[in-house]
């Protein structure tokens, strides 16, 4: 069997853009509308600012990604750690899907071929898989902002979204015997 490292690779970065936007919702899903606004401080952010921020960033990076730079014009970052007080979930909501539509639409399209294509970012030159791994970096920082505010707003109600502590180790054992049944099949 022939091995397609690129395809492969551009499976891998789709597969984890999922899990990313996934194991986001699934931590923002667990918090009040008034613990997605918080800030901890008047210098963080709270979950909304950064949803905000990664919406933001979507729009202005995967909008035609192949062919124009990824920082646009008409982006004012800035303004994207602002959250107005007449923000709502909703409208969280539908800037998150529409910059996770975005990245699903410009990635889902790219053929192998397109990995070494030059793009810009800021007048900065990079590689599609370059801006590939720097996007899913970004986002990886971000989610885990995310999950953390929430795990600490929710304490003890929180739903892990992992192994549940003190249960490492029957989690790999479980697995090892569902590795074991899929051999043996």
């Amino acid at each position: 069997m022939d091995f397609n490292c690129e395809a492969a690779y551009l499976e891998e970065a789709r597969r984890s853009f999922r899990g990313y936007k996934r194991m986001a919702e699934q931590a923002f899903a667990q918090v009040t509308d008034g613990e997605l606004f918080r800030q901890l401080d008047p210098e963080d952010n709270s979950i909304a600012i950064v949803m905000k921020h990664m919406a933001g960033n979507m729009r202005s990076r995967w909008t035609d990604f192949l062919t124009t730079d990824g920082e646009k014009p008409d982006r004012h970052r800035d303004d994207e750690f602002v959250i107005n007080s007449e923000t709502t979930r909703l409208e969280l909501l539908q800037w998150w899907e529409s910059g996770w539509k975005l990245v699903f639409d410009a990635v889902g399209s790219l053929q192998t071929q397109d990995l070494g294509r030059v793009i810009t970012i800021r007048g900065k030159e990079h590689t599609v898989l370059q801006a590939i791994n720097r996007a899913l970096a970004h986002y990886a920082y971000h989610v885990g902002q995310i999950v953390f505010l929430a795990k600490h707003f929710r304490s003890a109600d929180w739903q892990t979204l992992s192994i549940p502590k003190g249960q490492s180790e029957t989690y790999g054992k479980i697995a090892e015997e569902k590795h074991a049944e899929r051999r043996e099949n």
